[in-house]
């Protein structure tokens, strides 16, 4: 049981780092584009120093759950347990390709975030 939920830190820990990373810039171009405005959205320009480091950790969880799922998919999986039922392995494959494109959006937001203003 230990190893079904030690498989899904990686995966967690990139969603995180992602969304982290993401803050300085999508952040306050999601409430500007909400029509939310004010001097207090420029506070949230404070995560921008760490956006690099954050980045890379994002990319090296995202790397161990590329590792994990497509690398050695199910290695002590006994048959009937849940991480070697197929719809368990598709799910991971999905939010690791959804946790992929944030993690890609995080890194093209600087540049693309100026077209919207």
């Amino acid at each position: 049981m230990s190893q079904q939920k030690n498989s899904s830190i990686p995966l967690i820990g990139g969603v995180l780092a992602a969304i982290a990373a993401s803050l300085c810039c999508i952040g306050p171009l999601v409430l500007v584009m909400l029509g939310m405005g004010g001097a207090w959205v420029s506070s949230l320009s404070v995560m921008e120093p760490f956006r690099p480091y954050l980045l890379v950790i994002a990319i090296i969880f995202l790397f161990f759950a590329w590792e994990k799922i497509y690398r050695a998919p199910a290695v002590v999986c006994t048959p009937g347990s849940l991480c070697a039922m197929p719809q368990t392995n598709r799910t991971y494959k999905v939010l690791f390709w959804i946790v992929a494109a944030l993690i890609v959006i995080s890194l093209a937001s600087p540049y693309i975030a100026p077209l919207f203003y």
